[in-house]
C-alpha cells in the first residue's frame, strides 16, 4: 500500500492525502476523516517522502564531505566536529544523510542528488581538489555551511578556527623559547586551510624579523600521518641544515614528523621542536607529548548546525564564524627544559 493507492481509494489527489498526514488545517473534517478511515483499514503507514510532499520539509541534512582527497570518517578531528553537529541538529529534530563523492549514474552531482533525496540543507567539510559540483553546490538555493571551506553562496555560510591567530600563537610562542630557524608542513598548494595557516605563518614570522627557507616550508600532500612521515624524511635526506622548530599544520602530520624524526636518531625537542595543529586525543599520549593547537571542535560542531538551521529557516544570521583557537603547551616543543 502507498499514497497513491490511498488517494485513489479515497477519490482525492495524492497531495490532499499528505496535506491530511501533515494534518493541513484546509481540508474539510469529511474528507479527512473518509482518508483517515481507509487508511486505518489497509494498515497504511505514511512514509517520510509522504510527509515532505506537503511540508515541502524532510528533516534530513546532507554530510559531505567535500573534493577528491576527502577526509572521511577516520579523520580524528572531523568525526568530533560531526557528532557534536549531529547532536546539536538532532535535538533541533534533523537526521543527516551522508553522501558519497562518487557520483551515482543517474543521479548527477550534489545538486541533484541533494533535490532527489529533498534535504533541506547540507554541511560541507573541507577537502582537497574541490569538485566543480561543490561550487555548484554553494551557489545554488540549497542551505550549506562549509567547515573549513569559505562558500560564499546566496544560501550559504561558512566557520572555522582563525587560522592566522594560529599561526601568530605558534610564531610567538616558539619565538619567545629562543628558536629561530622555523619550518613549516602543510598539506598541498590548493587546500585553503594549509594555505592560510602557512600565510599566517610566514608574515608572523617577518613581523618578528626571521627569514624564511623555502625548503623548510614543505607541501606534505595531505594532513595525513603517512604525507607527515614523508614530508619530514624528505627534508631530512636532503644532507642540509635543518630548521630548529617545526610546525605541522595538523596532528596527524606531526606524528608522521614525529616518527622520522624518532628513525633518524633526532630527539624532540632537543634537536628539533614539534608544535602540531588540531588538540586530537592522541596528541597527549605520545612521547614526547605533542605541544599543538587546540581547536574547539564541540563548539565549531555545534554553531555550524545553528548557522543551517537559521539558513534553512531564513533566519538570516552571520555568513562566517571564526572560533578562537587554544595554545597547548607539552612537551614537544621544548618549553619544560627552558629556566
Amino acid at each position: 500500500m502507498n499514497i497513491k493507492k490511498i488517494a485513489q481509494l479515497a477519490g482525492v489527489s495524492v497531495s490532499t492525502v499528505s496535506k491530511i498526514i501533515n494534518d493541513y488545517p484546509e481540508i474539510s473534517e469529511d474528507t479527512k476523516e473518509r482518508v483517515r478511515k481507509i487508511m486505518a483499514e489497509t494498515g497504511y503507514i505514511p512514509s517520510n517522502s509522504a510527509k515532505t510532499l506537503a511540508t515541502k520539509t524532510s528533516h534530513l541534512i546532507g554530510v559531505i564531505f567535500a573534493g577528491k582527497l576527502n577526509i572521511d570518517m577516520t579523520h580524528p578531528f572531523f568525526i568530533e566536529v560531526v557528532n557534536a553537529f549531529k547532536k546539536q541538529m538532532g535535538i533541533l529534530g534533523y537526521d543527516l544523510l551522508f553522501f558519497s563523492n562518487e557520483k551515482f549514474q543517474g543521479r548527477g552531482d550534489y545538486p541533484a542528488r541533494c533535490r532527489h533525496f529533498h534535504v533541506d540543507g547540507c554541511i560541507l567539510l573541507s577537502g582537497e581538489e574541490l569538485e566543480p559540483a561543490i561550487r555548484e553546490l554553494d551557489e545554488s538555493e540549497i542551505p550549506c555551511v562549509g567547515v573549513d571551506l569559505t562558500l560564499t553562496g546566496p544560501n550559504s555560510a561558512h566557520i572555522n578556527s582563525d587560522n592566522f591567530v594560529m599561526a601568530e600563537l605558534v610564531a610567538n610562542h616558539l619565538a619567545g623559547l629562543g628558536y629561530r630557524e622555523f619550518g613549516y608542513l602543510g598539506s598541498t598548494e590548493t587546500s585553503e586551510m594549509s594555505r592560510d595557516r602557512e600565510t599566517g605563518f610566514r608574515q608572523a614570522l617577518a613581523k618578528r624579523g626571521f627569514a624564511v627557507r623555502e625548503d623548510w616550508f614543505i607541501h606534505a600532500g595531505s594532513f595525513y600521518e603517512e604525507a607527515g612521515y614523508a614530508a619530514m624524511r624528505r627534508l631530512l635526506d636532503s644532507g642540509g641544515p635543518r630548521p630548529r622548530a617545526v610546525w605541522a599544520a595538523s596532528d596527524e602530520l606531526a606524528f608522521g614528523a614525529h616518527r622520522a624524526l624518532g628513525e633518524s636518531g633526532l630527539r624532540i625537542p632537543e634537536d628539533i621542536a614539534l608544535v602540531g595543529c588540531d588538540d586530537i586525543e592522541a596528541s597527549r599520549y605520545i612521547r614526547p607529548a605533542l605541544t599543538t593547537i587546540r581547536q574547539d571542535k564541540e563548539t565549531i560542531g555545534k554553531l555550524a548546525a545553528l548557522l543551517l538551521f537559521d539558513l534553512i529557516n531564513r533566519q538570516g544570521g552571520l555568513p562566517a564564524v571564526q572560533v578562537k583557537p587554544e595554545l597547548i603547551v607539552r612537551q614537544s616543543c621544548g618549553a619544560a627544559n627552558r629556566p
